[in-house]
Formats: C-alpha cells, structure tokens, sequence
C-alpha cells in the first residue's frame, strides 16, 4: 500500500495538531494546579497561628460572617495580611518574569539585579529621613526601581543584552544601593529598628491600609502586563526578528521594565525587600507551562500567592511565638534554587 505524499502531509499535520491539543491541555490543568496551590495556601495562612481555626470555620466567616473572637482574629489580623501576602507575590512574580524575559536571562530578579535595591535605598531616605512623608512611600521606591533598572539596561548594553553583563552589572548596582543603605543606618543608628524590619523582609503588622495602598498598583501592573504578553513572546525571537515584525524593541523594554519597576516598587514599599520570589516562580512555572506569556503570566502569578502565602505562615509558627521575618524564609529556599540555576547556566 502506497502512502503518497497529501496522505503523510496530513497524518504530520494530525500529529502535530494532537500534540498542541495535548500541550495545552497540559498547560491548563497546571495553571489550575496553582489556583488550587493558591487557595489552600491562603486558607492555611488565615487558619495557622497562635489561635488554630478550623478550615470550615475560616470559610464560614469569610463568606457567611459571624461572631467572635474567630471572626476578629480573621478578619482584623490574619485576612489582611494573607492579601497583602497574596499581592506581593503576584507583583514579585510577575516583576521577575517580564525581567527575564526583556532582558533574555533566567537568573534575572528583582533582587539580584538590584532593582530592590534601588527601591529600598529611596524608601530607607524616606523612612529615616523623612517618615513625615511615608505616605509617597510607593511613588518613591517605584523612581528608586526605574533608577536602577535604566542604570542596569545602560551598563549592560553593548550591541545587544548578554546575561553575564546583566548579572555583574546587576550586581554592581545593587552593592552601590546597599553601601547607601548601610550608610544611612550606620549614621542614623538611633532610628534603625523600623528600617531592619523593612530591609528583612516583613508582613507582620501589615493589615488593611497597607492593603489599601497596594490594591491600586498590584491591578495597574497585573493589567499592564497581561496586556504586553503578546509582545514580550515577540521579544523572545530576538531583536532582529522582533524589528522585522514591526516591534519598536527599545520603547517596548523601556515600558516593560517601566512595569517590573512599578510592580517590584509597590511590593517593596509595602514588605521590605523580599527577596528570590521573582526568581523562583517564574522559573518554576517557565519549566511546566513553557514560555508562553500569556500562559506564563498568570500561572506565575498563582504560583506566587502561592509561596508567598505558604512562606509566610512557615515564619509565623515555626518557631512561635517567636516570628521569623518571610524574607529569612524565602533566602533559605531561595539562595540553594539560584545557585542551582547559576550551576544549570554555566553548563
């Protein structure tokens, strides 16, 4: 029996069809693999701590309402800062994964390319210098982050961006912020207490209005961002190919990095610098959905309500009463995953 060549062009065709199908059936139940990781994460944040709530319980007063002592526990302590918790991961998240993909690098960060770094420079000015203003905290870590990240874009640039270059240059830049925020608590020593918690990484006594102040940027940038996925997956082709397809390519990193800035900054200003969530989520997600953006977006987002949310009640009861601030939590998971990945790269 003779196959000619319509017959195999079709079986291919059918076969590569089957295997997008497939793919993307893949995708879709590991995207609501993390919708389901992000529930429960935030359900045992509110249910763990020095008063065990019972799962039911937390469910029923979040939806039902209800009476005591439970009912203020969760809604004036623990249910505030599980959000807070839940946005802050989404912003480091999603601030990690358009980094890495603007700037072609796995092992970019918001903290290890020092965009934190500047963020937490501007807001420690503010927070020891000028606390009358705390206020503007969001809006002047989000100049500190843009700073940074346009210091690093030039430092980096020579015919094109290269990941070494992104690295040492990130680097630099960060232990150029750090030394002024060593500066400033070695000559402000009296007002440090505050600021250690902020350079830490903290959600303890976050509640409502930091909730407040965070909302309206966490749905600025997560909109901002969904909404440049088709171009940040046109990036991913390279600059040429991107031109050629009629992308502006520096004007689109520009806003994209613009984005990463105000989704790092907000997320600073709120917490402190936290650190290795951009880097782990996305890579996490980047290796079960692929690089898809419009995939990758949001499954990164879920992810980092996620470990966020999970890492945060770890600090809270593993040793209580006694709390660990998360960003300890989240440098013991993250500081073995990048060196990891460095070790991945280098091959």
């Amino acid at each position: 029996m003779e196959i000619n060549n319509a017959d195999l062009t079709a079986v291919v065709s059918n076969e590569g069809l089957t295997k997008l199908r497939e793919r993307k059936i893949w995708r879709i139940w590991i995207t609501f693999a993390f919708l389901t990781l992000a529930l429960i994460s935030v359900t045992v944040s509110i249910s763990k701590g020095a008063m065990t709530i019972p799962w039911r319980e937390v469910w029923s007063h979040l939806l039902l309402g209800g009476e005591g002592p439970a009912r203020e526990v969760i809604w004036n302590i623990r249910f505030p800062r599980t959000l807070i918790g839940a946005m802050v991961g989404i912003n480091l998240a999603l601030a990690g994964a358009i980094l890495q993909g603007i700037m072609k690098n796995p092992l970019a960060d918001p903290q290890i390319i020092g965009v934190n770094a500047g963020a937490g420079f501007f807001a420690i000015i503010l927070l020891i210098l000028y606390p009358q203003y705390n206020h503007l905290l969001t809006p002047v870590a989000f100049a500190g982050a843009v700073l940074a990240c346009l210091i690093i874009y030039i430092l980096s640039w020579k015919d094109g961006i290269r990941p070494i270059r992104v690295i040492l240059a990130g680097v630099a830049v960060s232990a150029f912020f750090g030394a002024g925020i060593t500066g400033l608590l070695v000559f402000y020593s009296d007002r440090v207490h505050g600021a250690m918690m902020f350079m830490a990484g903290s959600l303890s006594t976050r509640s409502w209005p930091q909730f407040e102040t965070l909302l309206p940027y966490t749905v600025i940038g997560v909109v901002l961002a969904l909404c440049f996925a088709r171009k940040l997956n046109i990036l991913l082709l390279g600059d040429e190919n991107a031109r050629s397809l009629g992308l502006h390519v520096e004007w689109t990193r520009l806003l994209l990095t613009a984005v990463a800035a105000l989704l790092a900054a907000s997320a600073v200003a709120i917490v402190g610098l936290l650190g290795f969530v951009g880097l782990i989520v996305p890579h996490a997600a980047r290796l079960l959905v692929g690089n898809d953006y419009r995939i990758l977006l949001p499954a990164s987002a879920l992810l980092g309500i996620g470990v966020v949310t999970l890492s945060d009640t770890l600090a809270r009861v593993t040793f209580a009463p006694t709390e660990v601030p998360v960003g300890v939590v989240m440098a013991v998971i993250g500081a073995p995953f990048f060196l990891y990945l460095l070790r991945r790269e280098a091959r």
